[in-house]
């Protein structure tokens, strides 16, 4: 799997990889808060906030301390049902902050790389077993094409379900955990969500 390319800088001050850059000029990455704090004597010569221009005449020390480090993107364990997968398997999924200004909105997952139609729907699942209100609901992305066209069946969910779904799923599915109720954002999924999954999935018409 890929990292987006959005993600793959070096920190100013070491060299590592990473995914987090100074929110006001938006342009020198770093690893962590504390080497923006460590390289700011020298990275405030140079700090012009994304929003100026370089001719506007702008004091660089206006301010005197470092904005904060900004993350670019979250990154959480998500469940994948692979078609040509024999079971299940957990995969890392990287998500993009929505702006402040949205500020309560879910962040945007990126999906593309289980998807390459770039076609993808999304189902939120709200109970589990029994109809028991789930605290964590959980957010299943899948391939509208792929169920149309009915494409093999998919192997994972097909063994999940022991083969006794009323209708085979087809093509990819990929799910995130919301990390509660408001469905502000995702958490870890695990093995502990299986069963509201696979109940989901025998009941799936």
């Amino acid at each position: 799997m890929q990292v987006p390319t959005s993600i793959n800088q070096a920190c100013t001050l070491c060299g590592n990889p990473c995914a987090m850059w100074c929110s006001r000029c938006q342009n020198t990455w770093y690893c962590c808060p504390e080497h923006l704090q460590t390289d700011w004597p020298r990275h405030r010569r140079d700090c012009i906030p994304a929003s100026q221009n370089t001719t506007s005449g702008y004091n660089s020390n206006m301010i005197a301390t470092p904005p904060p480090a900004e993350p670019q993107y979250i990154t959480v364990t998500a469940i994948l049902f692979a078609p040509e997968a024999d079971r299940w398997t957990t995969t890392q999924v990287h998500c993009r902050p929505t702006p402040r200004s949205s500020h309560g909105i879910c962040p945007i997952p990126i999906l593309q790389m289980f998807f390459p139609d770039g076609l993808t729907e999304g189902i939120v699942l709200t109970q589990g077993l029994n109809g028991e209100n789930l605290r964590f609901p959980l957010h299943l992305w899948y391939s509208p094409t792929a169920l149309q066209r009915s494409s093999p069946v998919n192997r994972s969910i097909y063994n999940i379900t022991c083969g006794s779904a009323s209708k085979a799923w087809c093509g990819p599915v990929v799910v995130l955990k919301f990390n509660g109720s408001r469905r502000q954002g995702y958490t870890d999924a695990s093995p502990n969500d299986l069963p509201a999954l696979s109940a989901y999935f025998l009941a799936y018409k």
